[in-house]
């Protein structure tokens, strides 16, 4: 008798863990998407997810890596915001954020922790694309929502929110391109190193350049989207290389421009991020040869992000890759009150809003929220 109790216990057992796993699945239906203006697919190829609704309010985590730079810090305090915004703080029991710095096992570590303690969706700017095999495969089983953005994971099988990243740096390779007629020496001002980001971005900035047909030389530093690193950084390779004919920053732009009025090196065509700084001097100096385009992707990325974890876990329909769109601003298109604001923050990153997806933000609903873990 006790055997077959036994068995019949662990029969049981078993069939639940296994239909837990494949409630845990999500559906792969056809679109649109529950809001597809917001909610657009990054292709034509691109899946459609439908998992089984869950009833709120929800817990939500937010797992973030590197913090040491403003875009982060202004992503945090956006995701704070967003998470207080009446209509969505309704639908939450709990919204956690953590960041763990550039170690990326301890945010696998953050992630598994929010597994292990019950959370219904986690959303992730991962450190590195390929590192988190095994924490996806445990929040798929244990049937919790992962989202990744703007450092999206390389897996179908949890969702991505993003800009094209790699887009992006094309986008400024033509810029210099076609204000650098003959070539020439360009600075390159890097990201965080190891991050899908980073490698887009420099990606496409190489590509398109080998595809132009001009001759250019490329020195590279280490900028790690912070205006101060990014600032010396440039100070240095100005010092030892002595002149540029164009600069690309993928952050700490503010920084950069900054390093070259501090060595006297003359303005030149750049192709940079949105900080409002940078703006600001791009607007400034375009008589004196600061030509710039400006253009990336705000932090309310999380604020998206967040939005579609909510929609996954309510049973609406959501693309399995989401593709945001740009904010882009070239010379001689630099208006003030709309690209840049003089009275904010050098900092501020402008373009901070995803109309489609009813995401605005001002300034002072955003730095009135505080960077920490909570």
């Amino acid at each position: 008798m006790f055997r077959s109790i036994a068995s019949g216990t662990l029969a049981a057992a078993a069939f639940m863990l296994l239909s837990s796993s494949a409630i845990a699945e999500p559906e792969i239906v056809s679109g649109p998407a529950a809001e597809p203006e917001c909610f657009a697919p990054w292709s034509g190829d691109t899946k459609f997810f439908k998992f089984a609704k869950k009833d709120g309010p929800y817990r939500i985590a937010l797992a973030n890596g590197y913090i040491a730079n403003t875009w982060r810090i202004q992503m945090i305090q956006t995701a704070k915001a967003y998470a207080a915004q009446p209509e969505v703080a309704a639908k939450l029991k709990e919204f956690k954020v953590v960041s763990t710095g550039e170690d990326v096992p301890a945010q696998i570590s953050a992630i598994n922790n929010f597994i292990d303690s019950g959370y219904d969706a986690i959303v992730v700017n991962a450190q590195n694309p390929t590192a988190f095999g095994p924490v996806i495969k445990r929040a798929k089983d244990a049937g919790v929502v992962l989202v990744a953005f703007d450092n999206i994971l390389d897996t179908e099988d949890a969702i991505n929110v993003n800009v094209d990243q790699k887009g992006l740096g094309v986008l400024w390779a033509n810029w210099l391109i076609d204000h650098l007629p003959n070539g020439g020496k360009v600075l390159e001002v890097r990201g965080v190193a190891g991050t899908s980001v980073d490698t887009d971005r420099h990606n496409g900035i190489h590509e398109t350049f080998g595809a132009s047909g001009k001759t250019w030389d490329v020195v590279e530093v280490v900028g790690k989207w912070d205006d101060p690193t990014a600032q010396k950084a440039t100070a240095d390779a100005i010092a030892v290389h002595k002149k540029f004919d164009g600069i690309t920053a993928q952050g700490g732009d503010t920084g950069v421009v900054q390093a070259m009025i501090d060595a006297g090196h003359p303005f030149v065509p750049f192709g940079g991020e949105t900080e409002n700084g940078f703006r600001k001097f791009c607007a400034a100096h375009a008589a004196d040869g600061l030509k710039c385009t400006s253009a990336g992707t705000g932090p309310a990325q999380v604020a998206v992000a967040i939005k579609t974890a909510i929609a996954a876990l309510e049973g609406e329909v959501v693309p399995q890759s989401v593709k945001l769109p740009l904010a882009i601003v070239s010379d001689p298109d630099f208006k003030e009150g709309q690209d840049y604001f003089p009275d904010q923050s050098d900092n501020f990153f402008v373009g901070n809003s995803f109309p489609t997806c009813g995401i605005n933000f001002t300034a002072q609903e955003i730095m009135g929220q505080t960077q920490e873990n909570q």
